[in-house]
């Protein structure tokens, strides 16, 4: 078995490692290396373990020729552990700050509305917490339209996040209250109920290609910019600046850098473990008219001037 496992870790180790990431990146736009965050050698191991597989040639001609062992693969390598209000300092600055400020600004429209987007939302622990957390902290939240885009790269995790049937430790840093309002114990598993449910739609999209959405007031974007390099970042980062309305809010991790020039159009914060980035308000445009109290585009002040 030893001298197996070594086997197989000589062949991952080769030229072939070099073509997957490759391919990856290729088709994808996400970057890997062997960082503890991403620790892309260990990673084909195991799948190749699944797969039963000895050599990374075979696992590069199988992912070449089916989309289906390509999505697997990627599958693989993008998942991690989560859970609802994980770090949980994005979540009080949600609620503390950003809804505070947003229930001031928006209180006299009609209608009252709050579009977020969850950018790489894995397997729906986070759109779901940012849903919770509104009902939590908004008041009259109900009188609201609110909607939540949760998008993702992974089909699987999409289809599960849509299911919304989590284990009981994914609720570990949950209240009771929290446990009792918003999810239904079926079979020791817990399923979101429809309060939050229907705050939430998925869609699978590749953040590294251009697809416009509308506006938004905030966006979460957290641990996810770590899979682009540093000119990806920079255009992503860009766009999230576009599709912001003026004054939204960017949730960015701790971790991760966005280069000079892409924070340069935030006013930047750090709470906790994450950085808040904030679109300026842009001005309101002077709506007196031209010549008012004056002839000729002068005013009085500037004729006996």
């Amino acid at each position: 078995m030893a001298e197996k496992n070594q086997s197989a870790n000589m062949a991952v180790a080769g030229p072939e490692l070099s073509q997957l990431r490759a391919l990856i990146e290729e088709r994808s736009g996400i970057s890997f290396d062997d960082s503890p965050e991403h620790d892309f050698a260990a990673r084909v191991r195991g799948h190749m373990a699944v797969k039963k597989m000895v050599h990374a040639s075979g696992l590069l001609r199988l992912v070449r020729g089916s989309n289906l062992e390509y999505d697997e693969l990627l599958e693989c390598l993008l998942a991690h552990p989560t859970w609802f209000l994980r770090s949980s300092s994005p979540f009080a600055v949600l609620e503390k700050k950003v809804l505070s400020e947003m229930h001031q600004r928006k209180f006299w429209e009609n209608p009252r509305s709050l579009r977020i987007w969850s950018a790489g939302c894995a397997t729906g622990e986070e759109p779901y917490s940012i849903a919770m957390t509104i009902c939590d902290s908004l008041e009259f939240a109900s009188a609201w339209n609110i909607h939540i885009l949760a998008t993702d790269i992974n089909h699987a995790a999409l289809q599960q996040a849509e299911r919304g049937l989590y284990p009981p430790h994914a609720l570990g840093a949950l209240t009771a209250r929290q446990k009792e309002t918003y999810f239904t114990l079926v079979n020791d598993q817990y399923l979101v109920r429809p309060t939050i449910r229907n705050m939430v739609s998925f869609a699978q999209m590749n953040l590294a290609q251009t697809v416009y959405m509308g506006r938004f007031d905030v966006i979460f974007c957290i641990n996810v910019l770590i899979y682009f390099d540093e000119a990806r970042r920079a255009a992503l980062v860009h766009r999230f600046h576009e599709y912001l309305e003026s004054g939204g809010y960017l949730f960015l991790g701790s971790g991760e850098a966005v280069g000079r020039a892409a924070a340069g159009k935030f006013e930047v914060s750090s709470h906790g473990d994450c950085i808040l980035y904030k679109k300026p308000i842009a001005p309101k445009p002077d709506k007196t008219p031209h010549g008012i109290g004056s002839r000729n585009g002068k005013t009085e002040r500037e004729k006996k001037a």
